[in-house]
């Protein structure tokens, strides 16, 4: 049987230092995540061994100071390593990007204090986190959470029951956000809560259709007491750093998105060149080709589109809306490309024999988390027409 081994995605990259990045991160994804992917997904284990050899070689706190342990990379090049996370397993590149959402409001709007006490071993301790905003009730509608926090002599009590939270269970820490004052998005507080705070419960890991490799569970908070040194930001500021982590974390499902599409394409594209019919490769037939064709257009379009929101970002000009448009677009287009690769391999495809049928479940769940992409659409439309527009 030929080499089925794809060549590597040509990329633009800014340094010499970025290439040699990636070339790191394909070797440990060729080496160490993918040969286990399918075998571990399929007994829904998480690959705990991962994330501490991800976080001794650096690759846990990219985007990060360095001066906290952090790797200074670009968004640029942190969300190409990602797609090549999530290429090999998306447990594993979707792990990094939540994790290294947990750690953006406290590495943005954490005091001096706090990021040198905290955050080195977020970056690269080996510590792993979790992101808290979602609730039982209020998903979409994050601004109607109802976990409270009260303030008790220089600490802060936190009651409630956080949402399909990945990595609920086995989390480090969780960055948790409560409401502290009225109704709406300004009653609401960033804190950090340490695991092993005494009250904190995670449920039974949710029964999901895919990533099941990934624990998705509920986490109950039963009067957790934390001092008020791990509050995040000012009080009812909660909600606006959270949404500030989120257009981050929007284009690092992009980039895992375009991860899963890419691993599928190449499936498809290597048994399309294999697959005999009628005394010739599938590859040589047109409605084949064509199929494939609009496969990676796909792919080059949400990359070019992801790449783009991110050079915004790390210019500091603003990006939400373009954050919104890439992982719309990239999560919309896994969907599709991995839709196109079962059909490539016909019965062989609808088989947990080969990936596509793994790829394929995995790429809705990316069009649901960090924001519907309804919520996408919305948040597009509200850029163009104005905040008053409904």
């Amino acid at each position: 049987m030929p080499d089925r081994a794809p060549p590597p995605v040509d990329r633009l990259l800014p340094t010499d230092e970025a290439r040699d990045l990636l070339a790191l991160v394909r070797d440990i994804a060729r080496r160490e995540i993918a040969p286990t992917a399918a075998e571990e997904e399929d007994a829904g284990r998480f690959p705990r061994e991962l994330f501490t050899l991800l976080s001794e070689s650096g690759l846990l706190g990219l985007p990060y100071d360095s001066a906290y342990g952090g790797g200074d990379q670009p968004y640029e090049v942190y969300l190409q390593v990602l797609e090549e996370l999530a290429a090999a397993r998306l447990t594993v590149g979707l792990g990094v990007s939540v994790h290294t959402l947990a750690s953006h409001s406290l590495a943005t709007y954490g005091t001096e204090e706090q990021r040198a006490a905290h955050l080195p071993g977020m970056l690269g301790g080996g510590q792993l986190g979790a992101y808290c905003l979602s609730e039982p009730a209020s998903g979409s509608d994050a601004a109607s959470l109802r976990t409270k926090a009260v303030r008790d002599e220089g600490h802060w009590v936190i009651t409630g029951t956080k949402a399909w939270i990945t990595h609920g269970g086995i989390a480090d820490f969780y960055t948790v956000m409560a409401r502290t004052g009225g109704e709406g998005p300004r009653g609401i507080t960033a804190f950090l809560v340490p695991a092993d705070a005494e009250g904190v419960r995670a449920a039974p890991p949710e029964r999901k259709m895919g990533l099941k490799g990934s624990p998705t569970a509920q986490v109950h908070f039963d009067g957790v007491r934390i001092p008020d040194a791990r509050r995040i930001g000012d009080e009812g500021e909660g909600f606006a750093i959270a949404l500030a982590a989120l257009d981050s974390g929007r284009l690092g499902i992009a980039a895992c998105a375009i991860g899963v599409a890419q691993a599928a394409l190449d499936e498809a594209a290597a048994y399309a060149r294999e697959r005999r019919q009628f005394g010739r490769p599938i590859a040589d037939f047109q409605g084949l080709r064509f199929l494939l064709a609009d496969m990676a257009t796909r792919i080059e379009a949400g990359r070019a589109l992801y790449l783009a929101a991110a050079r915004l970002r790390d210019a500091g000009r603003p990006f939400a809306p373009q954050a919104a448009m890439a992982k719309l677009t990239c999560t919309d287009a896994a969907m599709q490309v991995t839709t196109d690769a079962v059909q490539v391999l016909g019965g062989y495809g609808y088989t947990a024999d080969f990936p596509v049928e793994r790829y394929l479940r995995e790429a809705k769940v990316l069009q649901i988390v960090e924001g519907t992409n309804q919520i996408q659409r919305m948040v597009i439309a509200r850029h163009l027409l104005g905040p008053e527009s409904r």
